[in-house]
This record gives C-alpha cells, structure tokens and sequence, in this order.
C-alpha cells in the first residue's frame, strides 16, 4: 500500500480471521497475533460472531457474545491494536478489561 501512495501512518495489518481458514488455522492466528507487530504497523481483527466461534460454542451468530468475547480478551492480549465488533457496548467492556491486564 505504501509503495502505492498510501501514508504509512493510516496502514494497518488485518490478518483475515475467519477468511479462508479452518476453526484451528483462525485459533493459531490469534493465538500468535503478537508476531505481527514485526510490521510495525497497527492490527486490527475482526472476530465478532465467527463461525469458528460456533464451532467451538455452538449456536447461531447472534449467540456467540461470549465467544467473541473470549476472542477480543485474547487478541488484545496478544497485541492487537483495534477490533472490529457487532455488540460495541459490551466489547468496549471486555476491551477495557483486557487492555488493562495487558498493561498491568
């Protein structure tokens, strides 16, 4: 993108949680987001109500609050800058809660 004229400052890296991967492929992603940061751009992911959530989970889209909530915690653990979400009010929460355990 830079090479295209793009200001580096507005580039981040989204890895594609959830395109063209398995539930364990997308699992190992998150698990190892930490390893993006060699970039040195910002990550962003996008893991709200995945099906490789309701692989895991089970139920339809809108009953894997929990899952992706578990998914966020684990993101912004491993680094994450930005995630994208359906059910802002709640994952502002759980985004809080993460961010400050990352930075404890």
């Amino acid at each position: 993108a830079a090479d295209e004229g793009i200001d580096p400052a507005q580039i981040m890296v989204d890895p594609g949680i959830g395109f063209g991967k398995t539930a364990k492929d997308n699992m190992r992603l998150i698990r190892y987001l930490f390893e993006f940061k060699v970039l040195g751009r910002p990550v962003v992911v996008g893991p709200s109500r995945k099906a490789f959530i309701g692989r895991v989970t089970g139920g339809p889209p809108g009953e894997r609050v929990e899952g992706t909530a578990a998914v966020v915690t684990a993101a912004i653990l491993n680094g994450v800058n930005v995630v994208r979400v359906h059910d802002v009010s709640i994952m502002k929460k759980v985004a809080a809660m993460a961010d400050a355990v990352s930075r404890a």
